[in-house]
């Protein structure tokens, strides 16, 4: 295992829409799927190319407010997004705690989601881990599942 991949956490869902669909759900309804409920998720700014700012708060049942930021690395539509929170708008350094990789791949007219946090040391990969990535990022992913399950049926 690579330094980087022994850094890496990742969940991966066959979603049973087109990848234009899941794809559409990722970038215009985020809101909807980013957080699993009963936390939200408000997108204030969504920069969808390399050197794009990405900016959104997440909001807690009990009045927890979570802002987050960073730039994307790389978009290739219906394919790739990459994106970090260790740059904010105009490359200013801020704490890093990983890189986000979000993959589409098509599956006999299904979508292979996989969404991938690679981080720069073991303890901060240890820390996401106890802030409960796994049960997190699967709830995220099953309900990015719904939106493009939702909107495939609806074109």
């Amino acid at each position: 295992m690579s330094g980087t991949a022994a850094h890496e956490l990742s969940v991966t869902r066959l979603i049973d829409a087109p990848v234009a669909a899941v794809w559409r759900a990722w970038t215009e309804h985020l809101g909807e799927w980013f957080c699993p409920v009963p936390w939200r998720a408000e997108v204030s700014v969504m920069e969808l190319h390399p050197g794009g700012r990405s900016a959104m708060t997440m909001y807690g049942p009990n009045g927890e407010s979570m802002p987050l930021e960073g730039v994307y690395l790389e978009v290739v539509p219906q394919r790739r997004i990459v994106s970090t929170d260790a740059f904010t708008a105009g490359w200013m350094p801020a704490g890093p705690m990983m890189v986000r990789i979000d993959e589409f791949a098509e599956e006999d007219g299904r979508t292979r989601y996989t969404a991938t946090a690679r981080h720069w040391t073991a303890e901060a990969k240890a820390q996401h881990e106890a802030m409960g990535f796994e049960a997190g990022w699967t709830t995220s992913a099953a309900q990015l599942a719904s939106v493009a399950e939702r909107l495939a049926k609806s074109d």
